[in-house]
């Protein structure tokens, strides 16, 4: 069964985040998702809060950015998470926004070695192993978690590249697909992946309400997309739902919707896509 998903968008203050997990846990989402932007608001310690806020919901975080994370802490943080609260985190880690990288002095002189020892080393923490690796990134002598989670938690690579793409398809349990992907491009990304077992989530731009139709536009604008129309959904319940649906029939196993930052009622989109949108898609 597919899961629907709303993202909270770190462009809104922390302090709205309470109530928005509330509205997603009532309206019956299976997810909410979080973003570790620089220079806004911590993945973790929001997932921290919303899974603690929350009852039902599972909280995921796409992404942590490797290069700005000690890799043990990353897993340490996980394994917290996972034992507070089993089965319910999502976390994922990729690349970073590479010029952020470089304005706080973190920036790798090869990403995908980084995020290939990072994610390794990661995943192994979590399943109880005991990890020594001296990378050209990654460097630990006998290192593992005291407090191992009962199941290794649900791991994901955020993927733009090819090469990234693959990397995910080998080492990680999903992939996280940015919003301003197509369904044609949906197709194209899960074939690099290559692994039928690997979760694809996907990131849809979507809009409802007065005025959205011009709110996805200035959307569109604001990440430079040729076509928005390609990318996005516009519309009440039913067009929602049937939009997503071409997501899924491309591949998709998880639709984040993500509402335009100036969307005037979230908690009314949120619940839109749980009492409304759920119960069309199958």
């Amino acid at each position: 069964m597919t899961s629907l998903g709303v993202v909270f968008l770190p462009d809104l203050p922390p302090e709205r985040l309470r109530d928005v997990v509330r509205a997603a846990d009532d309206a019956g989402l299976d997810d909410l998702w979080l973003w570790e932007d620089c220079f806004k608001e911590s993945g973790i310690a929001a997932a921290a809060a919303a899974l603690a806020w929350s009852t039902r919901i599972r909280v995921g975080v796409g992404i942590l950015p490797a290069p700005l994370r000690n890799v043990v802490v990353t897993a340490m943080e996980i394994a917290t998470l996972e034992r507070l609260f089993p089965g319910r985190p999502r976390i994922g880690i990729g690349h970073g926004v590479l010029d952020w990288m470089g304005q706080v002095g973190v920036r790798a002189e090869s990403p995908m070695t980084l995020l290939r020892e990072h994610v390794a080393a990661v995943r192994a923490l979590l399943a109880g192993e005991r990890v020594s690796v001296d990378g050209r990134y990654v460097k630990l002598d006998d290192v593992g978690l005291e407090w191992v989670p009962s199941h290794r938690p649900e791991l994901l690579v955020g993927a733009i590249g090819e090469r990234t793409l693959k990397l995910s398809g080998e080492l990680a349990d999903g992939t996280i697909l940015t919003g301003g992907t197509s369904p044609q491009q949906v197709m194209e990304k899960k074939r690099l992946v290559g692994d039928d077992a690997n979760h694809i989530v996907v990131y849809l731009h979507a809009a409802t309400g007065p005025g959205a139709t011009a709110r996805m536009a200035a959307e569109g604008r604001r990440w430079g997309y040729d076509n928005v129309d390609d990318v996005s959904v516009v519309g009440d319940a039913v067009a929602l739902a049937a939009g997503a649906q071409t997501w899924i029939d491309a591949g998709a196993d998880t639709v984040v919707f993500q509402p335009t930052p100036d969307d005037p009622d979230l908690e009314g989109f949120i619940r839109l896509i749980g009492e409304q949108v759920r119960p069309l898609i199958g």
